[in-house]
């Protein structure tokens, strides 16, 4: 089932037995479980029938016997199950069987019982995640990748009543990374303080996340791709001054990104916009600069910066350097080797 589905029946009140919630991403999972805390029980019934248990302090035979009680004055019980990655699953010493999986085989009807499974997955060969996956719900929440979090965060925006600017959304998006909760919390920072406006602009990322909209990855490549020496340089200068908060990794990282797209736009015999945001998995708006790019430098001198850009990613951890030189000068003497 799909995210949208599974909180769509729990609006309907269709729930399910049994909700195993696991995967690397915790943002779904706490959204799942929060959703079910507000929709199965009202506050009144919370008091009798809500039970939050915690795996470091319970074991399955505890879990479920709480699962096994009938509610009191209402259709339903919730029982969850949190940090259930410190459960130990399987036959318990001395059992034939896994009480766990004869459970989920014949389940309370009037339990709901949910697991937080989080920073790791359940394997789905064994016997037990088939039957969750028959008698519930088996919902693996898998990272985002870091190229889908410019679109996720914008469907986000958008769900919200508002519009994101493309270049505010690649700005969340390198700058927050691919942790959803860490992108959530800062956008609904951004959201609160939008006044009547409907479109989140760069201002508003720079006022509110902090980031600056003129000294930043995107406008150093935007320096390259222009051959702007002066700016390129400014921004350099900044990031040396602000290395706590522009670590040499993540500007090559993103300037490799760049490059790499640049080397695949080179390879496109389709170059409509639609096409070039499709195979470089950009926004729209960033395929004018990939255009101007491809004039400035061409296949054969692309291939020389991405070879740069390796050749500095192993400077910056200490490969063929003393370590004695400042991250801001590898980074200018590699932006000068990029420009001549």
């Amino acid at each position: 089932m799909t995210i949208e589905q599974i909180l769509s029946d729990i609006k309907k009140r269709q729930f399910k037995p049994i909700y195993f919630l696991h995967g690397e991403e915790s943002y779904y999972i706490d959204l799942i479980a929060d959703v079910l805390e507000k929709e199965v029980l009202s506050e009144a019934e919370k008091g009798f029938n809500q039970t939050i248990l915690y795996g470091k302090d319970t074991d399955m035979l505890t879990i479920l016997s709480t699962a096994k009680r009938y509610p009191m004055m209402s259709d339903f019980q919730l029982v969850v199950v949190k940090e259930a990655q410190n459960i130990k699953f399987g036959k318990t010493e001395g059992k034939e069987q896994d009480p766990f999986a004869a459970y989920v085989e014949n389940p309370l009807k009037s339990t709901v019982l949910v697991f937080c499974h989080k920073y790791g997955s359940l394997d789905k060969r064994l016997k037990v995640a088939k039957a969750i996956d028959k008698h519930g719900v088996l919902f693996e929440s898998k990272k985002l990748y870091d190229n889908q979090i410019s679109d996720w965060a914008n469907q986000y925006v958008e769900s919200k009543g508002y519009k994101l600017e493309g270049k505010a959304a690649a700005m969340i998006a390198e700058y927050l990374g691919n942790d959803l909760g860490k992108v959530v919390n800062e956008v609904e920072k951004v959201l609160i303080n939008m006044d009547n406006r409907k479109t989140v602009t760069i201002d508003d990322i720079e006022k509110n996340i902090g980031v600056s909209k003129e000294f930043n990855s995107f406008e150093l490549n935007s320096a390259l791709v222009k051959r702007e020496v002066l700016k390129a340089n400014k921004i350099i200068d900044y990031f040396a001054a602000n290395k706590k908060d522009n670590p040499l990794v993540l500007i090559l990282g993103n300037m490799n990104s760049f490059f790499s797209k640049l080397f695949t736009f080179h390879y496109l015999q389709d170059k409509s916009r639609a096409n070039v945001a499709s195979q470089l998995k950009i926004n729209p708006y960033f395929v004018q600069e990939y255009e101007l790019a491809a004039r400035n430098f061409n296949f054969d001198k692309t291939c020389q910066i991405i070879s740069l850009l390796r050749e500095y990613d192993l400077k910056s951890k200490g490969v063929d350097n003393t370590g004695n030189t400042e991250e801001g000068e590898l980074l200018r003497e590699l932006v000068w080797k990029i420009l001549h």
